[in-house]
């Protein structure tokens, strides 16, 4: 893990405590796409699960994930796929 999905994983867990989350940096995927970085850690998929999630909709759970990472996804990230649910969904 390279120090742009550590530093995203670190504010995920301050942010919303999560059961369970899986960052997977994809950059190598997107190779002479938009917005593709050669240094790496520019495209990322995010599988979370939640307390904060209950009873949000996918919009304001998208929100949240976004707030949390603030500067991160303007200065550095690309692209960020979010799959958020909460517990027991």
């Amino acid at each position: 893990m390279g120090p742009v999905a550590r530093e995203m994983h670190r504010r995920l867990i301050q942010a919303l405590s999560p059961t369970r989350i899986e960052l997977t940096d994809d950059s190598e995927k997107h190779r002479g796409h938009g917005g593709y970085n050669p240094a790496g850690e520019s495209h990322f998929s995010l599988l979370i699960e939640s307390p904060a999630f209950a009873g949000q909709s996918r919009v304001q759970r998208q929100r949240l994930v976004h707030n949390a990472l603030g500067d991160l996804l303007h200065e550095r990230v690309h692209a960020l796929s979010i799959k958020a649910s909460a517990p027991g969904e």
